[in-house]
């Protein structure tokens, strides 16, 4: 079956108070999907987000951002007042997320709405508890760090660092409270999204998450578990993960993550990756994995280093972790996203685990792409791939032509037989992606807005901008979504409903 979907990230919905959330926005949006024939929303991952307020650097795999959790909600609960909710000032600029302002402010509301719940005896609440394990070193993770200013666990003194079961004995029972607060949290957003994912089921809309490779240094998981990491004795990282120098960054891709010990994780027979990978599973119908090639051979950049410059390829697992995946789960939906620099021992692990490619049609026609064009030219797309004109990595169609070469633009209108128009461009390059073979179609909002630069989600390598850019109630007309629609008709992608 045909189908196609809109990539927007949660953070980016419309909201009053500051950030996109699980509130009506979310089942408007919804509406909006099916009413245009989309069968797919595409959304970033789910996790509570740190310094740098990327979605792939989260305290924890398994927690939820509690940004994203409706205060119109606490209000219809009787947990928070309307008043409460609008007496803050969540920034000056709706098309950005102030992240700062956030921090400041919106933890205060949860914990006013927590105080007035009652929930800690309910049996609801502590059912929640119970059937979600990852909790309990998640909330004295959460509990401890904000003990401690924010602080990384690595500064924590060593009892607790380390996790001396005294210590933490100790520590549960001093910060109870704030550890409840934490279980509260997450029992809001779960409740939340699962109302959400219940009503696009409803509407016939499947869920397309996302799941990083790797997890921050700074998060319960290394905290939990540092076994499962490349770390030395002081518990601190020996290599770090990032991506060579390319054409987009000289000075390659410098993530800081913590390296998987993936002996360790074979001998546990990678019971770690099956847990997350079932339990991500329960939150969405699709699953996207990040940067997949680190399976099969993964970027080492020596601790310390300030670019990725000295790292070097290491074997990655290849097939051992998907056969376990496989065996525990069954079969699942699952993209696998390699691009850029892909061998051909990567495209082998990708057809072998039988899992959906990524195609990206600006790297078709982009000379600073270190892959091979060909492959992401429309007219060589295999039915077992996802097409995209670009993620939430990359530019917007129209910004990205205006970076690239004269040339390389010349091509790309004549490979799509278009005019000279930016936006007629922008157009053919939608339309390219819907009508190829691909399975699933896959395209940002941002480029059915037709926007430039400024609509940007993410540029890698960078610090600045990242991750606030937002969608106003307005902009998704009638005429759009009909537009929308049509396109979707015409190229046999489901049809409107």
């Amino acid at each position: 079956m045909r189908e196609s979907g809109i990539l927007l990230p949660i953070s980016s919905l419309p909201s009053d108070y500051g950030i996109g959330c699980f509130d009506a926005e979310a089942r408007r949006f919804i509406d909006q999907l099916a009413g245009a024939g989309q069968r797919v929303w595409q959304v970033l991952p789910f996790g509570p987000t740190g310094y740098g307020d990327s979605p792939y650097q989260p305290f924890s795999v398994y927690a939820g951002n509690p940004y994203f959790i409706s205060l119109k909600a606490l209000v219809e609960k009787g947990w928070l007042s309307r008043a409460d909710c609008e007496s803050v000032n969540w920034g000056s600029d709706p098309r950005r997320v102030d992240y700062g302002t956030l921090y400041n402010r919106r933890f205060v509301l949860l914990q006013k709405a927590f105080a007035a719940s009652g929930i800690e005896n309910t049996a609801d609440f502590q059912t929640f508890i119970r059937e979600n394990p990852w909790l309990d070193d998640y909330a004295l993770f959460m509990a401890l760090k904000n003990a401690h200013g924010g602080a990384s666990w690595q500064d924590w003194e060593e009892p607790l660092k380390r996790r001396d079961p005294k210590a933490l004995a100790a520590a549960r029972e001093r910060y109870r409270g704030e550890i409840t607060f934490q279980c509260f949290i997450q029992y809001c957003f779960f409740t939340q999204w699962r109302e959400i994912l219940d009503y696009a089921h409803s509407k016939q809309v499947r869920i397309l998450g996302d799941i990083p490779i790797y997890v921050s240094m700074d998060s319960a998981d290394v905290w939990a578990q540092p076994r499962l990491f490349q770390l030395d004795e002081a518990l601190r990282p020996a290599a770090v993960a990032g991506c060579p120098p390319d054409a987009f960054a000289p000075g390659g891709q410098l993530w800081g993550n913590p390296l998987y010990d993936w002996d360790y994780h074979q001998k546990d027979h990678f019971s770690w990756w099956i847990a997350r990978t079932r339990f991500t599973f329960t939150l969405c119908d699709i699953l996207r994995i990040d940067h997949f090639r680190g399976f099969e051979a993964y970027f080492s950049i020596p601790a310390g280093d300030r670019d990725a410059r000295n790292g070097h390829w290491v074997q990655g697992p290849g097939m051992a972790v998907f056969d376990a995946l496989r065996e525990a789960l069954g079969e699942r939906e699952i993209v696998a996203e390699a691009l850029g620099y892909v061998t051909d021992e990567v495209r082998a692990l990708i057809r072998r685990t039988g899992f959906a490619d990524m195609k990206v049609l600006q790297f078709a026609f982009d000379a600073r792409d270190t892959g091979s064009a060909s492959d992401y030219l429309p007219h060589n797309y295999p039915e077992n791939c996802v097409a995209y004109t670009g993620t939430h990595d990359n530019a917007t169609l129209l910004g990205w032509q205006r970076e690239i070469s004269p040339a390389e633009l010349d091509t790309a209108r004549r490979y799509l037989c278009t005019g000279a128009g930016d936006q007629e461009l922008v157009w053919a390059m939608v339309c390219a992606a819907l009508r190829s073979v691909a399975k699933l179609a896959v395209i940002p909002i941002q480029d059915y807005l037709g926007y430039g630069g400024e609509a940007r989600m993410n540029k890698p390598s960078t610090q600045e901008n990242n991750w606030t850019w937002r969608l106003l109630k307005e902009e998704l007309t009638p005429a759009l979504l009909e537009k929308i629609g049509a396109a979707t008709r015409l190229y046999g992608r489901g049809g409107a409903q």
